[in-house]
């Protein structure tokens, strides 16, 4: 059930790479259960930021509280309670989808009765039981996506940050995927997402746009394409890159 706990809280991050501001003083949080959509045209920054949220990298300045852990000084406790599914299809295709989840169920913590008891349930879930012992080279790409994103979830984390997990699919499979991101987030687990489609900003509770490194909106769908005078946020994103410009 979701609440107005926050899970996400970032205060004047700043992240540098020699002269180059990446991030320029991001400040925002994200409740527990929320679906924000994270946007913005290439080099805006929004990978700086994720890998920052995700431990991976360190931010110059600013503080970041991730399911309550500072980020910047226990970063790998923070890859414990997180899911994290990558632009770049993130299982490994020369293994099968039950070694997939043993490893990453290994890699969370979890036992091996732990990982069989919810492998089992996501492939029910996904109707892929026959699937177990299949290489993932062998398995179609959309499937692939939904196995990613069950393996993200294995170990019930308190945030899943997806980096495009759309991309290349077709339209049916993007509604289906879509469909086990709302699941999960009823059940309380925070999802964070990068797109580059503007159908699935609306699909978001709130959505933020950077732009140069800097949040230039965040909102509900509904309040920014109100605020800008469009009838989708496509339009809304139009507006705010030529305002930019």
């Amino acid at each position: 059930m979701k609440t107005k706990e926050t899970v996400i809280e970032v205060n004047n991050l700043v992240k540098k790479f020699g002269h180059f501001v990446a991030n320029d003083n991001l400040t925002f949080h994200v409740n527990r259960g929320e679906i924000l959509g994270f946007l913005g045209a290439n080099g805006a920054g929004k990978t700086t930021a994720i890998r920052i949220l995700t431990g991976l990298s360190k931010p110059t300045s600013g503080k970041v509280i991730v399911a309550g852990i500072d980020v910047n000084k226990n970063p790998e406790k923070v890859k414990r309670r997180i899911g994290y599914m990558s632009q770049r299809f993130s299982l490994y295709d020369d293994m099968t989808v039950r070694e997939n989840f043993r490893f990453y169920g290994g890699v969370y913590g979890l036992t091996r009765k732990q990982i069989r008891e919810r492998m089992r349930f996501y492939l029910k879930k996904l109707a892929m039981e026959s699937y177990e012992n299949m290489l993932l080279q062998n398995i179609p790409l959309g499937w692939k996506q939904k196995l990613a994103f069950s393996v993200a979830n294995v170990h019930n984390p308190d945030i899943i940050f997806l980096d495009e997990p759309t991309g290349g699919v077709d339209p049916i499979t993007r509604r289906q995927f879509w469909e086990m991101i709302y699941e999960v987030s009823d059940a309380g687990t925070t999802v964070f997402v990068t797109t580059h489609y503007m159908d699935e900003a609306e699909y978001c509770e709130r959505v933020c746009i950077m732009s140069e490194g800097k949040i230039e909106a965040m909102d509900t769908p509904k309040a920014l394409k109100e605020k800008y005078g469009a009838k989708n946020m496509n339009e809304v994103f139009i507006k705010i890159a030529r305002n930019v410009e």
